[in-house]
């Protein structure tokens, strides 16, 4: 399918969506990324003291606060480094409940996020009854893992393109990927 429109969601819009953002991006995909939570959580100095910014809060805002607040620390644990490409590849992050564009593939990576697109997908109810494919492909949300989980999306988003007819290949190509990969896939078809 060419020119294939493709959502990547995770949960805060930071780490592993906007990883595979930028791999699809440089590919040559039409691709959006977006997260599903209340709010956006980086980590902070502590595993239970999160830094929480609002979904309306820039990439480059986080950037500043979070220098302000300790440079040092979120250099070495890579937020910086993570929001400075993040905010070169839009401006800030974005919700999917909040987004009205439609979509032929949606990739999550993790359950959560999954089960949480699928509902809202249900819950908006079928105005165009066009289809779209909700894919999950589990990723630990660490740098290291998200790089490799971009380029696993990166490359079941090849094999979806390369299909002449997607919608009834699409089953054969996740089953193929979920082999090639050795990663269990969820996959389902909801309607705008």
């Amino acid at each position: 399918m060419s020119n294939m429109r493709i959502a990547v969601v995770c949960s805060s819009n930071q780490n592993r969506s906007m990883e595979a953002h930028a791999i699809l991006s440089k590919r040559g995909f039409n691709v959006k990324s977006f997260g599903t939570g209340a709010n956006v959580k980086l980590p902070g100095s502590a595993p239970n003291k999160p830094n929480i910014y609002d979904f309306s809060v820039s990439y480059e805002q986080m950037y500043q606060d979070l220098s302000r607040r300790d440079k040092h620390l979120y250099t070495q644990n890579g937020i910086l480094h993570m929001l400075d490409r993040n905010r070169r590849i839009k401006t800030k992050p974005e919700r999917f409940q909040d987004c009205e564009e439609t979509f032929d593939v949606v990739v999550t990576v993790e359950e959560r996020v999954y089960d949480q697109v699928v509902e809202d997908l249900q819950r908006r109810g079928h105005v165009s009854n066009e289809p779209v494919h909700i894919i999950n492909l589990e990723v630990k949300d660490n740098h290291d893992e998200a790089t490799l989980g971009a380029f696993l999306i990166c490359e079941l988003c090849q094999m979806l393109q390369k299909a002449n007819d997607f919608e009834n290949a699409i089953d054969e190509i996740v089953q193929e990927f979920e082999t090639k990969a050795n990663r269990d896939v969820l996959h389902c078809i909801a309607f705008y």
